[in-house]
């Protein structure tokens, strides 16, 4: 049996004006994307597996439509020439906006059902951040989505697509699709699976999949920074029993409804200003600062200086920050050389928009891995260290700090462009602090411009009622 394996994987808010190229995406192929570490599951008897393409970027604004019809049209090759299939699976994330569309994943899966035709089975997994319609339901047999946030479970959940896949292959159990949209919007920040209401609700998805008949249940908060007519909470549900799985869809659905007033920041969370006090005040360490609005793995440009602007107006003593898109300022760097003073205009790189700062620095490191794209400079101004990055990217990670000789353990306070923290860093969290900063991603969302999201929708509007009522795949048919 011949499964086909590929997809295009990220977020997208509308709010930036720094569109996706081709360049920011990490691209999969061939034998590559099988030894990947999220792909090298795709091992079982009698299955040959096909790697198609598989896109991959770090959040950010609108993918560039030629970037888009580009891996699309290499994409639908690479299908066509792997025909014939028994099945196929899509590896999506679900909040992709591309300039000029408003529902790329469907434009996507659409094409790619077309090629493969009505029989071939077609498995997806999807970020729970992302967003859905009934036009990619329609497409689809088998859906699958993230449990966690922060997100711990990504390969757990590609395993668990691309099983049922499997399964109906080697079973013949044809399953289908039904959801339950919710018209709910909430950042990600405020449904946390760390934090109630959100850790009860996912803890009750693995009673769905009990139920016979249901194989896979799912709820997704879907993504509320893209000001798109889809934009909407829903419940999933994979299943072979109509009447189960339309039960489960309604359930799920309806019990975020009942909580959606429920749902709270789980860190420490106030204006800039006011977590800056907090942290000058606080004696243990390290502390630990997210500053949310810019935070590039939820769409965040990356290159924001509001907060290192802040510190040294501050006077502040052994903060460090990881850290600022910056290529020119990079450049500089490296042309001045380590040990080097200079002045240096930090921010607005890749935004006019965003807040910069010009002040005096040292050049402390510099780290060229052979790639203009990945260097990186870490400079010191004052009690203050920066680490500056050539290409928007997170410091979300141990290793992204100990690679400069810098343990965040032991510094005072560490800002990172961030939501709620990484897997890595809210264990050393000392406290936890979000800064209500400004940026593309906003957590102040009911100010977010809203011209074309659905109406009504929680929080924007809050006088309404709502019942869940579930839908089908035009694929599920009574004899599935």
């Amino acid at each position: 049996m011949r499964i086909a394996v590929g997809g295009i994987h990220t977020e997208c808010s509308t709010s930036s004006p720094v569109l996706m190229q081709p360049e920011d995406f990490r691209v999969l192929r061939g034998q590559h994307l099988l030894d990947a570490e999220y792909f090298n599951f795709l091992d079982a008897e009698g299955i040959v597996h096909l790697p198609l393409l598989h896109a991959r970027a770090v959040p950010g604004g609108p993918v560039a439509r030629h970037t888009y019809e580009a891996f699309k049209a290499e994409f639908l090759a690479l299908l066509q020439d792997s025909l014939p299939l028994d099945g196929l699976y899509l590896a999506m994330h679900g909040a992709m906006n591309v300039e000029g569309m408003d529902d790329a994943e469907g434009d996507w899966i659409s094409a790619a059902r077309a090629v493969v035709g009505p029989d071939v089975p077609v498995a997806a997994s999807y970020d729970l951040h992302g967003n859905v319609t009934q036009k990619i339901i329609d497409q689809l047999d088998i859906f699958a989505a993230y449990r966690t946030a922060p997100h711990i479970d990504v390969r757990e959940t590609m395993v668990r697509a691309w099983s049922m896949l499997v399964k109906t292959l080697k079973t013949g159990q044809r399953p289908g699709v039904a959801w339950a949209p919710v018209p709910v919007l909430l950042p990600g920040e405020r449904t946390s699976t760390e934090d109630e209401p959100a850790k009860g609700l996912y803890a009750k998805l693995p009673e769905h999949d009990a139920i016979e008949g249901i194989w896979d249940a799912n709820l997704m908060v879907g993504y509320v920074w893209a000001d798109e007519p889809r934009g909407t909470a829903c419940a999933v549900v994979t299943a072979t029993d109509k009447a189960a799985a339309k039960a489960a869809a309604e359930a799920i659905a309806q019990s975020y409804w009942e909580a959606r007033a429920d749902f709270r920041f789980g860190p420490v969370t106030a204006p800039l200003d006011e977590v800056l006090q907090i942290a000058e005040q606080t004696l243990t360490r390290p502390v630990i600062l997210a500053d949310s609005g810019d935070n590039p793995t939820g769409g965040g440009v990356g290159d924001r200086a509001d907060v290192l602007k802040a510190l040294i107006a501050r006077g502040f003593d052994g903060a460090v920050i990881g850290g600022i898109t910056d290529k020119p300022a990079v450049a500089a760097c490296f042309e001045a050389g380590l040990g080097a003073r200079l002045t240096l205009k930090i921010g607005a790189s890749l935004d006019p928009a965003s807040p910069s700062v010009e002040t005096e620095v040292e050049v402390v490191r510099l780290d060229d891995p052979g790639v203009d794209a990945e260097r990186q400079a870490v400079v010191r101004i004052g009690g203050i260290t920066l680490i500056l990055a050539s290409r928007r990217r997170p410091y979300h990670n141990i290793a992204d700090f100990t690679r400069h000789g810098i343990d965040p353990k032991m510094v005072r306070l560490l800002v990172v462009k961030s939501g709620y923290l990484s897997p890595e860093l809210a264990p050393i969290a000392n406290p936890n602090l979000m800064a209500l900063t400004d940026g593309v991603i906003n957590q102040d969302i009911e100010r977010l411009v809203n011209r074309r999201r659905r109406k009504p929708s929680y929080p924007f509007e809050k006088d309404f009622e709502f019942t869940a009522e579930a839908a089908f795949s035009a694929r599920w048919t009574d004899e599935t």
